[in-house]
């Protein structure tokens, strides 16, 4: 940033700092890491009770996927790119086993 900054005489300090702060938060893929551990709480709990559970599986099926596919787009680095993929491959597996239940 300092480097920028005095590089260009023309450069606004403020909106660097601004759009530095924006891109670090858009990079943060901690939120999706959260989330995701949620949703896996959440699959246990619903395979313990039994029942009627399909539906509600599918459901977290597609917030699987929601979270891989943010996990994809933010990432910069080639290794969480790849877990994200091999996330998304594991979550169509589960939601073609989901459809077999009720």
């Amino acid at each position: 940033v300092r480097l920028l900054i005095d590089a260009s005489a023309n450069l606004d300090a403020s909106r660097l700092h601004m759009e530095a702060a924006f891109l670090a938060t858009k990079a943060d893929i901690r939120e999706e890491i959260d989330r995701l551990k949620t949703h896996v709480a959440s699959g246990r709990v619903l395979l313990a009770g039994g029942g009627a559970i399909g539906r509600k599986l599918d459901f977290l099926a597609q917030e699987f996927n929601r979270e891989s596919n943010t996990l994809c787009s933010k990432s910069n680095a080639a290794a969480v790119t790849a877990t994200g993929l091999e996330l998304k491959a594991v979550v169509d597996q589960f939601r073609e086993q989901v459809q077999n239940l009720e």
